[in-house]
Formats: C-alpha cells, sequence, structure tokens
C-alpha cells in the first residue's frame, strides 16, 4: 500500500501525443525502445496537455500506479524503459524518459517524460536510444537537492555554503544534534519545465535568504497553532505545492547545479534559516547514490515522514502566508 512518502507525481504525455509526423513509423506514437526507428521525427500535437501520473513504490522496490492517479490504471507495473535523445530543427538536442505501463504483462500504455520543454508542431529527430540510461536519469532528477550558494547549518552553528562542505563535517540535525555527512552528490541538470528549481523568497517563511531548491524538496514547519487543520503540530510540506509566483516562485531557464546531502539516516537540517530534509535514498533515486551507500536495505528514517501534508490541505494562493502565521503565531 502507498503511503504519501513514497508517492511521486509526474507530468508525463502519453504515446499517441508525440507521433510520427514523418518516417518508418508514420502516424505512430512514441513507443518504448524495442519499436523505436531511428531518424523518425516526431511532432507534439499542438495544445496537447501534460498527465499527472502517479506512481508509488512497492515491496519489491517496483513503481506501481497510485491508486489516486489521474493517469493509468492503479496497481499496474510501470517500468523505465529508456531515454531517448531528439534533435530540433535548429539542432538542439534534448532527453526523454519513456515509461510503459503493463497490465498482466502486456504494454497498456507508454508515458513521455521531458526532461526539457517540448514544443508543439515543431519537428523532432530521434537521434539516440539509451536503454540502460533511464534509471540513472530519473534518480537525478527525482533526488531532494539544495542548489549552489546555499547556506546550511553546522553543529558549531556556522553557515556554510553547500559547496564548500566535505564528507565527515557535522551539520546541525533537529532531532540527533551534530550530524556527519557520509556523501555529497552533485548534478547539474536543465532547469526546465517541471524540474526547475523552486526560489523560496528572503523572509517567505522566515528564511534568512533566497533559498533555492528542486521541487520535490519538503521543508520541515512547526505549527504553533494548527492553522492547517492537521491535528499536530509539526508538518512536511512540499514546495512545488507552495508556488504563489509571488513568494515562492518556480525559476526556469539555462541550468541547475544541485548538492545533495546524505546521512546515516534521513534528516531535517537547516538552510538558509529553514528546517528542510535531507536525501532519503528510495527506490526512484537509488541510482544516483553509491553502491556503498544504496543497499536493499531501507534507509533509517524518523517519525517525521508521517506528517507530510498532502497538496489538498492547503489553500491554492495562500498556503505561505498562512504557514508563515502558524510557525510564528
Amino acid at each position: 500500500m502507498a503511503t504519501n512518502s513514497s508517492v511521486q507525481t509526474i507530468s508525463v504525455y502519453v504515446s499517441d501525443d508525440f507521433p510520427v509526423s514523418e518516417g518508418v513509423a508514420q502516424s505512430e506514437g512514441m513507443s518504448f525502445a524495442d519499436d523505436l526507428v531511428l531518424d523518425d521525427i516526431y511532432r507534439l500535437w499542438n495544445r496537447r496537455e501534460r498527465r499527472a501520473l502517479s506512481l508509488w513504490v512497492d515491496d519489491t522496490g517496483s513503481f506501481r500506479v497510485a491508486g489516486d492517479s489521474p493517469t493509468g490504471r492503479a496497481g499496474n507495473q510501470v517500468v523505465l524503459d529508456s531515454c531517448v535523445t531528439v534533435m530540433g530543427t535548429d539542432s538542439s538536442t534534448q532527453e526523454i524518459l519513456l515509461l510503459v505501463e503493463l497490465e498482466d504483462g502486456c504494454v497498456e500504455e507508454v508515458y513521455l517524460l521531458p526532461l526539457a520543454h517540448l514544443i508543439p508542431q515543431a519537428d523532432y529527430r530521434l537521434v539516440r536510444v539509451d536503454r540502460h540510461a533511464a534509471t540513472q536519469r530519473f534518480a537525478e532528477v527525482a533526488c531532494v537537492s539544495f542548489s549552489k550558494g546555499t547556506h546550511i547549518t553546522m553543529g558549531n552553528g556556522a553557515q556554510v555554503p553547500i559547496e564548500d562542505l566535505k564528507v565527515g563535517d557535522r551539520v546541525l540535525t533537529r532531532d540527533e544534534g551534530p550530524q556527519p555527512i557520509r556523501w555529497i552528490g552533485q548534478t547539474t541538470i536543465r532547469a526546465t519545465g517541471d524540474f526547475a528549481p523552486i526560489l523560496i523568497t528572503k523572509g517567505a517563511l522566515h528564511n534568512a535568504n533566497d533559498l533555492l531548491v528542486s521541487p520535490d524538496h519538503r521543508l520541515f514547519v512547526y505549527q504553533r497553532q494548527d492553522k492547517l487543520g492537521t491535528g499536530r503540530s509539526d508538518v512536511l510540506v512540499k514546495v512545488g505545492n507552495l508556488v504563489d509566483g509571488e513568494r515562492v516562485i518556480q525559476q526556469p531557464g539555462g541550468y541547475v547545479d544541485y548538492f545533495q546531502l546524505l546521512f546515516d539516516s534521513h534528516q531535517i537540517i537547516y538552510a538558509e534559516g529553514i528546517a528542510a530534509e535531507s536525501l532519503l535514498i528510495d527506490a526512484r533515486n537509488r541510482a544516483a547514490v553509491p553502491d556503498s551507500f544504496s543497499g536493499n536495505e531501507p534507509q533509517p528514517t524518523k517519525d517525521h515522514l508521517r506528517y507530510e501534508v498532502s497538496a489538498s490541505l492547503l489553500p491554492s494562493t495562500d498556503a505561505v502566508r498562512l504557514l508563515r502565521k502558524a510557525a510564528s503565531s
């Protein structure tokens, strides 16, 4: 059964949204790796909207369609098939992850997860099919990450830019005091679409400076008054659910340098004065972590994982003000 901490919602196109406009597979939608033909030209249908696909990880480490997913059939397995590269008419390239939904061993649907923006009615030539890169690329975008320049609170109270940290440095944690860093990851990805970083402007949530993090990053908020009606004071809130275009803003464009901090167990640490989670290893991001840290045993966690607030409990336009008031009342 899926829990809040194991469900991830991604925005995808379905196969027929991206058919071959010229080539061997004329008029057919993008398929899985074995059926693809290099040099076929694809075109995104005009005004096609991405669909929300919610996935959870079962006891075997397989992805399944979540029960409340708007797309797909609940319980069906979803596999990461391949990472394909397409080239636009301006010779620019971008990657698309292909996910395949299976029902009774048969292909039910093929989903496209573009790692950059696809332009409707533009031509894209298929130039590469990589059957091995999908797991790694998906892991990279699934990691919760801080951007370069983020100040992390150390065990002695010092504020250190994340890029200056070293393995073994002791970082202040909410639950266990100073704890040593076991691994530091670094990735550079395109800041586009759903993967563009989110800026929490200075003071929006009592943060000392601007904070730029990955969209799935969760913040820890202590409510002095239960403004969200959760029945508890401790809550975890995904930053992607806080975007209001004013105080919390998604920032597409260019590239972003991301850093990941791993401890012996999942921790709440302090970044620019905000309590935020460290990296939690799971089936989605395991491939991005060295093998010595990503065995089959689950990473120890704290009770705070049970405190994640679903988007339905957050007001659509005033969540930041409400949380700021809850934390200061």
